[in-house]
């Protein structure tokens, strides 16, 4: 695909029906169980491949960690997590590599399969096409706030799960409509990620704040200025191609700039297919997925929240 836009994975066509996906994702615990921060962190790496149209096949576990200072049973509990989401979504462990680090990290390289005409990316919006968000915003607030002791037992379970959820859904039923452009929701936010739509498009992007599907208790906590860092910075990096609407909240733009870990896929597809494609994301069980904005032909490469 080259390396003049950033796509969230590399593919490489083998021949005329076949190419591979190929990418890699880890990163330190988010939550304190290690079996579920093993589920987190295999469904965040193999989301790319899903982003990109992919199946993933095949996948090597990457560790990071701190023999000194963790029992031996902490890690295994990490690869039994990444172990059991890997078996969930079809993939085979095929290997990997462990370092000793300070710091406990998990994640893995994975390898799709994908027609090479099949190919979603970030580019190729259509004047008038619909953006379908199938995840709810709010986790990177969410887990700020468990780390100062305010979330309940329930939401901590709640967010971890829907943390842990594979994209495969998403992406199955992408398969069966007409799709443009795909990206999945991570660290640089949802505005990050639709600033890296936009740019070198000649195109500019609507977004209906009050649709955009959100955890509600993380608008709570975002009053009360439990905000992550990332969120800050992806603000400063992006906010130059971002115009609110007056009526946008201070505490929905901290939202819409929060930094999410596995979140959902962000669907570009033309607006007779937003529907039918809605329909079946909810009838297969994803029910906060919202069509939460469009496509506008604007050449000024900018993100209108209102």
């Amino acid at each position: 695909m080259g390396l003049d836009r950033a796509d969230d994975a590399g593919v490489y066509r083998i021949s005329d029906d076949l190419a591979l996906i190929q990418t890699v994702d880890f990163f330190t615990p988010i939550v304190d169980d290690p079996y579920w921060f093993g589920q987190i962190a295999a469904a965040n790496a193999m989301s790319d491949v899903y982003a990109m149209g992919g199946v993933p096949r095949t996948a090597m576990n990457l560790v990071g960690f701190p023999l000194g200072d963790l029992d031996i049973e902490v890690l295994r509990q990490v690869l039994m997590g990444g172990l059991e989401k890997m078996k969930e979504a079809g993939v085979v462990l095929v290997g990997g590599h462990s370092v000793e680090d300070k710091e406990l990290k998990y994640g893995l390289s994975v390898t799709g399969f994908i027609h090479p005409s099949r190919v979603l990316t970030k580019k190729n919006l259509g004047t008038g096409d619909a953006l379908i968000l199938t995840k709810p915003l709010g986790t990177g607030i969410v887990n700020t706030a468990i780390k100062g002791g305010l979330a309940s037992p329930d939401l901590i379970q709640r967010v971890t799960r829907l943390m842990a959820e594979l994209n495969r859904t998403a992406a199955l039923v992408m398969m069966d409509h007409e799709v443009h452009a795909c990206t999945d929701i991570t660290g640089f936010g949802l505005l990050g990620h639709l600033a890296e739509m936009v740019l070198g498009s000649g195109k500019s992007l609507v977004i209906q704040s009050s649709e955009t599907p959100v955890m509600p208790e993380a608008l709570e906590f975002a009053a009360m200025g439990m905000v992550p860092a990332g969120a800050h910075k992806n603000r400063e990096f992006r906010e130059c191609m971002t115009s609110f609407s007056p009526r946008v909240s201070a505490v929905t733009r901290d939202i819409l700039f929060d930094p999410q870990t596995s979140g959902g896929l962000l669907i570009c597809c033309a607006y007779s297919q937003a529907e039918s494609i809605l329909s079946e994301l909810q009838r297969r069980g994803l029910n906060n997925c919202a069509i939460m904005g469009r496509v506008i032909a604007d050449p000024g490469e900018k993100i209108f929240v209102e």
